[in-house]
């Protein structure tokens, strides 16, 4: 059964003092899949470890299942389905071995078990790897598996450690699609821990940003990426340019020129764009050099210099021009935006 989850007050603490995670409420939807997103050491796998059960928080901290209180319960009670980065797959065990194993040590029946088994199998579409051994598995094919395992046991919550930062690049973003589709097909109540943006955004109905210990922003990918709550959110996912001017008569005047200033204030101000809201425009009212390119295959990146304090990253489709051309730049409406103050 699909269920929320809920933490409440939620910090921990090493033995030593040291603070992994500051108290935090966060809320999981039955049936949604939140993305945990932020740097190494910021507390994203914390936070899942307290909702596996595999670490206890500080005091007053609770953690619920629907109404129910499982902050003192083990994680072999809490009905959970994990899937770590390494995968944790028993070597001694075939494919159908390990899919079966934790029905195995709850007593399954072995009819159910079996069923249970074949279901998964042809899920994940590794039926014909049944009794096939780990070590002679892909790095992809030990991902289904993984999954396979930990949704045979049919979890209440399903988390993963960063499932797929052990796959080269093309096998890693083609899982990311097929990951998307079957959890989403599932219906389950899934938390995911990366530190990948596109991962996050492509996985997750909502991303929790967190940093040092604390979660800065719990919001839809567009949100996060359009109207980040924090300068630490704007900065961190996507890139961004950071214009440093002065603003007066409704125009942030810059060394290259001008751009609106969006209702900013009159006086010294640092707005931000996204490289996608600056176009080349023959009549733009900001003008640089090119001083890099970049071919990215469906896109160029360029870097313009000369045009504001910091150099400008912006991104063309068509023909681009060369390093050393001068350009002229225009903002699409809303552009540039004024940062939050936290």
């Amino acid at each position: 059964m699909t269920v929320p989850v809920r933490l409440i007050g939620c910090g921990f603490t090493y033995p030593d003092g040291t603070r992994a995670l500051a108290p935090a409420d966060l809320e999981i939807r039955a049936g949604e899949t939140l993305a945990l997103l932020g740097p190494s050491g910021c507390g994203k796998t914390t936070c899942l470890r307290l909702i596996a059960g595999l670490a206890e928080p500080d005091p007053g901290g609770r953690v619920l299942f629907g109404a129910e209180d499982v902050t003192r319960i083990p994680i072999e009670r809490r009905q959970v389905g994990m899937v770590f980065q390494s995968y944790a797959l028993f070597p001694n065990l075939d494919v159908a071995g390990n899919v079966g194993y934790g029905l195995r040590i709850r007593n399954i029946g072995r009819a159910e078990r079996d069923a249970r088994v074949t279901r998964m199998l042809a899920m994940m579409r590794i039926a014909d790897l049944a009794d096939r051994r780990i070590d002679q598995l892909s790095g992809g094919q030990r991902q289904r598996v993984a999954l396979a395992r930990a949704l045979a046991t049919e979890p209440r919550v399903l988390l993963l450690d960063e499932p797929l930062t052990a796959l080269d690049a093309k096998l890693r973003e083609a899982l990311r699609v097929e990951l998307a589709a079957l959890l989403r097909s599932l219906g389950i109540t899934a938390v995911f821990v990366t530190h990948d943006q596109a991962e996050a955004m492509a996985l997750g109905d909502r991303v929790a940003v967190m940093r040092a210990g604390r979660i800065e922003q719990v919001d839809a990918p567009e949100a996060i990426y359009h109207r980040p709550a924090t300068r630490f959110v704007a900065g961190f996912v996507g890139t961004l340019n950071l214009l440093e001017g002065r603003v007066a008569e409704g125009a942030l005047h810059l060394p290259g020129g001008m751009l609106p200033a969006n209702g900013a204030a009159a006086g010294p101000a640092t707005l931000a764009c996204r490289p996608e809201q600056l176009v080349l425009a023959s009549d733009g009212t900001l003008a640089g050099r090119v001083t890099a390119s970049f071919f990215l295959g469906d896109r160029t990146r360029l870097v313009v210099e000369q045009a504001a304090p910091q150099p400008i990253t912006i991104e063309v489709m068509d023909a681009a021009p060369r390093p050393g051309d001068l350009v002229r730049l225009a903002a699409r409406p809303g552009a540039p935006f004024a940062l939050p103050d936290g």
